[in-house]
């Protein structure tokens, strides 16, 4: 394909990516006041939140694997309007059992969408262009967390409890028609689609795998644990955001450079720096002692994450070009299989760190987790004949 064409199906990728995580984070200040509108429990309402998680675990790796058979665009086109679908439930349900419906659907739509979106940019470009892509499709899908809880406050106060989850279904339309529109290669990449087992059985996917569990793990760790910490320090609550925010927006703008470093590096290679960076700024973490020295320790771990979860991205694909394996979609499957892992057992295993040990010796019984995952994708021989032995 011509550059501008790949361009383009990028872009789209880009606002699909971006379009979903903008639901999802818009739900933080909306969900849960409608929620006790319905007589929710602070418990149902936790549930309510969790339920996201067990679509999203159970749709990925099928998803993948069927858009490696039917190829990427009619399934990421699905998941698009599965999305719409979705967040217009939000808006016109009428109780908790729809709510529940509603937050189940988005959890497959944004399955779908994360794992043929990224299994799409691994068909169309090649391993040196891949981090770059990447880059600059989480450095989109990093302002959607930056402005969907904003947004979707604002839109609240504006026109009541509907209107967000309208306006973002709107925008869900508007990408749903483009991708329809929008010529995509349906032969999405040559030889033979190989079945899932033998996609677990390469080590470097494992390996990025268990990477992947890793990083998102720690970040979701820190998200509880860290806010608690720092209402220690008697930080108000408007600060606390400020130490998240300011993070989130040095992460956007490092996504880019950490892709274009996976390409003329290696992405195993800025993914093992990243883990071993991560590793050394989180024990750092624990000796913020005001709001000043909170922000700037809380952007270095959140700055070493950035060095993880692009290149991490880049990897996946790398791994399974390496291999011999063309199952892209089955290989993100597994990517978002392993994010949604950390996703669910970081929080959990934080949470009883804390309670037990404190927020510092919980910090630093969590770091040697990501010098084990350093370690198992450093060991992993990147060459195309190690990786196809377990084929």
């Amino acid at each position: 394909m011509a550059e501008n064409p790949r361009a383009r199906i990028a872009a789209l990728v880009t606002c699909a990516t971006f379009v979903d995580i903008v639901a999802y984070s818009i739900a933080v200040p909306v969900l849960p006041d409608l929620s006790r509108r319905f007589g929710a429990s602070p418990t149902v309402v936790g549930l309510l939140f969790a339920s996201f998680g067990a679509t999203l675990l159970s749709v990925s790796v099928p998803m993948g694997a069927v858009s490696d058979r039917l190829g990427r665009k009619r399934p990421l086109a699905a998941g698009v309007g599965t999305l719409a679908a979705a967040t217009l439930l939000f808006a016109f349900a009428t109780s908790l059992p729809w709510l529940f419906a509603a937050r189940l659907v988005q959890g497959a739509a944004d399955a779908v969408t994360w794992v043929v979106g990224f299994a799409l940019i691994a068909d169309l470009y090649d391993v040196n262009e891949r981090g770059r892509v990447t880059g600059l499709v989480m450095m989109g899908t990093s302002f959607a967390v930056m402005i969907g809880p904003t947004l979707g406050g604002w839109l609240y106060d504006l026109g009541g409890i509907r209107l967000p989850f309208i306006a973002v279904a709107a925008l869900a339309v508007v990408v749903f028609v483009l991708l329809v529109a929008t010529p995509v290669p349906e032969q999405h990449a040559a030889g033979e689609i190989v079945p899932i087992r033998m996609v677990v059985s390469v080590p470097a996917i494992a390996a990025c795998a268990a990477a992947v569990v890793a990083i998102a793990g720690t970040i979701t760790m820190l998200e509880p644990v860290l806010s608690l910490h720092l209402g220690e320090l008697n930080l108000t609550p408007g600060r606390i955001g400020t130490v998240y925010g300011l993070a989130a927006v040095v992460t956007t703008l490092l996504h880019p450079v950490c892709g274009r470093l996976s390409d003329r590096f290696g992405a195993r290679r800025v993914t093992v720096a990243g883990l071993l960076l991560t590793a050394l700024a989180l024990p750092a973490l624990t000796q913020a002692w005001s709001y000043r020295s909170a922000v700037f320790l809380y952007m270095l771990a959140a700055s070493a994450g950035a060095f993880v979860i692009t290149p991490s991205l880049a990897y996946m694909g790398e791994a399974a070009s390496a291999a011999g394996v063309r199952s892209f979609g089955v290989s993100y499957g597994l990517y978002n299989l392993a994010w949604g892992i950390g996703l669910l057992g970081g929080p959990a295993i934080g949470g009883f760190l804390f309670e037990r040990l404190g927020f510092s010796l919980a910090v630093v019984a969590w770091t040697p987790a990501l010098a084990v995952a350093a370690v198992l994708v450093a060991r992993v021989d990147s060459s195309a004949a190690a990786l196809k032995e377990p084929l």
